[in-house]
């Protein structure tokens, strides 16, 4: 697997992200809809990554500049074809090691409540996040769920 900065133009990951905004509004109500579309992810603040196997796109995820200190993961979703496959992992361990590296203290994320978005939560769990209270702009709303981990910066 083959993470790569970026892609944004390629029609594989507009196609992903563009699925990715449809099943969060299958979830979520428009305004409870936190993902970004494609100028968002261009955004200079904003670091896009994707993953490929050989030349098909496995999945994607940003990290987002919040302050020096903290960031935010936005963005993730792998293709349908490689769930449970270990892309989501990969990208969450290349995410995390690219943060630590920027000197981020603090990575955090919003993700939905119901049960869709109930492997997501396992997820992330399992990487040494916990819940907490709405970051950044971000404010309390049924339909998400904020999580955060504390991180080890690595020395520049």
């Amino acid at each position: 697997m083959e993470i790569r900065l970026g892609q944004l133009e390629h029609p594989a990951v507009i196609a992903l992200l563009t699925q990715h905004h449809q099943e969060m509004l299958r979830h979520s109500p428009p305004e409870s809809v936190h993902a970004l579309d494609l100028s968002a992810l261009a955004a200079p603040d904003i670091t896009f990554l994707s993953s490929w196997h050989q030349q098909e796109l496995a999945g994607c995820g940003a990290l987002k500049q919040l302050n020096p200190w903290h960031g935010e993961i936005k963005s993730m979703r792998t293709a349908n074809k490689f769930l449970r496959t270990g892309v989501a992992q990969t990208l969450l361990k290349h995410i995390i090691a690219e943060a630590e590296s920027r000197g981020y203290q603090r990575l955090s994320l919003e993700t939905g409540t119901l049960a869709a978005f109930a492997p997501a939560q396992k997820l992330y769990q399992a990487f040494g996040f916990d819940y907490c209270p709405p970051f950044a702009d971000y404010q309390e709303d049924p339909y998400s769920t904020f999580m955060t981990k504390e991180l080890t910066p690595n020395s520049q």
